[in-house]
């Protein structure tokens, strides 16, 4: 399947937009997803200063990075600026789509990390 920047950009804001208070606008020109309005947890990059990635770099807890890498560093890897503070970046542009199920969990991880206790507790309510 072609996946489009629409199509892809359509599965991340139901994914990100399910989670309590989470918000979605603009960071360096690329939707980015945030806990409330402060707290970034994901942004969406589109060929970054020409890397040839469409690919969304996520929080993610100490160790999660280097794990995934490892596992497959065909579809994650460590992204620039955040990659040094344990983001992780989950490619989409690879000619199988991701398992959208573990990209859902790896938003929700991010979310959980950034996210103020009272979102986190309104999540664990649901």
């Amino acid at each position: 399947m072609a996946r489009t920047e629409r199509y892809l950009l359509g599965k991340l804001w139901k994914i990100a937009l399910a989670l309590p208070e989470a918000t979605e606008r603009l960071s360096h020109g690329q939707p980015a997803w945030f806990a409330g309005t402060t707290r970034q947890f994901m942004s969406f990059a589109n060929n970054h200063h020409e890397d040839g990635r469409v690919a969304i770099w996520i929080a993610a807890p100490l160790g999660v990075q280097e794990a995934l890498i490892e596992d497959d560093p065909a579809r994650y890897f460590r992204p620039p600026y955040v990659g040094p503070r344990g983001w992780v970046g989950v490619r989409f542009d690879l000619p199988e789509d991701p398992d959208w199920a573990e990209v859902a969990e790896l938003i929700e991880d991010a979310y959980r990390l950034v996210a103020p206790k009272k979102f986190v507790a309104a999540l664990d309510a649901r």
